[in-house]
């Protein structure tokens, strides 16, 4: 009984360790790749809170932004028939910022760094999302 249940544990911390491992390697690798330029009427803040987060002193704006921006990309995945993320790189992606929107609520008021550095995390992977749909949309995103 006992071995049974420290297996369990161990294979659970090691599947936690590879996914946030692979999320690490996706964002390096995917942030590398991105090109700035420019999303149409500049509809997404993304960009805009990502270089605010260090400067600014009341985080839950930048968080509404961002959460803003999670709506209306997943609507755009949901109604959109041309435009899926369907690899597995960007379903780790969105299960890893839907990850880091809880832990930005656990931490925002009792460690603020850990809070800034998941929003930071939260603004790249929006970042690449929008930036693969652009890619299959035929429109340039801004990263």
């Amino acid at each position: 009984m006992l071995t049974g249940t420290v297996i369990i544990a161990f294979s659970l911390a090691l599947l936690v360790y590879w996914f946030r491992y692979s999320c690490i390697l996706i964002l390096r690798n995917r942030a590398e790749e991105q090109q700035p330029s420019r999303v149409v009427d500049g509809a997404f803040n993304f960009a805009q809170a990502r270089q605010s987060i260090g400067s600014e002193d009341k985080l839950d704006p930048l968080w509404e932004s961002l959460d803003r921006d999670y709506r209306v990309l997943t609507y755009l995945i949901e109604h959109a028939a041309a435009l899926k993320l369907a690899t597995l790189e960007d379903r780790i992606l969105i299960l890893d910022y839907r990850i880091m929107q809880r832990v930005y609520r656990m931490t925002r008021t009792l460690a603020p760094s850990q809070a800034r550095n998941a929003l930071v995390e939260m603004s790249t992977v929006l970042g690449i999302l929008m930036q693969r749909l652009g890619e299959q949309a035929g429109t340039p995103s801004e990263a």
